[in-house]
């Protein structure tokens, strides 16, 4: 198992996006799953990559009071592919330089794992696929 994960995580074909992540065993609520894999980038560095990339698309998370970024495409694991859910099953917390995902509720063993990703680049342009009641239906 990753060293950045507190507990076993599947990938597999999502129902609301490409690849998700999915408990490989059943979690408790308010549970730490672990630090996302990444690197540590400027912010500038970021914006480079970004623009190389095909699209332009990079999986970058940013850091409110500092500026620089994690690149998740660089050393994954599983939690770099927990899709965006208008009713999330898990929240991020970004500190002290690490991405960390927690549990809001108990989740079920083969569960896809879920985060509201909340404000984003895309400013309300993406189209949510989440499927929730209380979808917002952009991200």
């Amino acid at each position: 198992m990753d060293k950045n994960l507190r507990y076993p995580l599947i990938t597999g074909k999502s129902r609301i996006a490409g690849t998700g992540a999915f408990a490989g065993k059943a979690i408790g609520a308010k549970r730490k799953l672990g630090n996302m894999g990444g690197e540590i980038i400027t912010y500038r560095e970021a914006q480079r990559r970004v623009k190389k990339q095909p699209g332009g698309v990079l999986f970058m998370v940013e850091f409110d009071h500092e500026p620089i970024a994690l690149d998740a495409s660089v050393n994954v694991n599983a939690l770099r592919f927990i899709n965006h859910s208008c009713d999330p099953n898990t929240y991020m917390r970004r500190a002290y330089r690490k991405v960390e995902f927690y549990t809001l509720r108990p989740i079920k063993k083969g569960e896809e794992l879920t985060c509201d990703y909340g404000e984003t680049h895309h400013e309300g342009t993406l189209p949510c696929k989440c499927g929730a009641k209380n979808c917002r239906k952009f991200i």
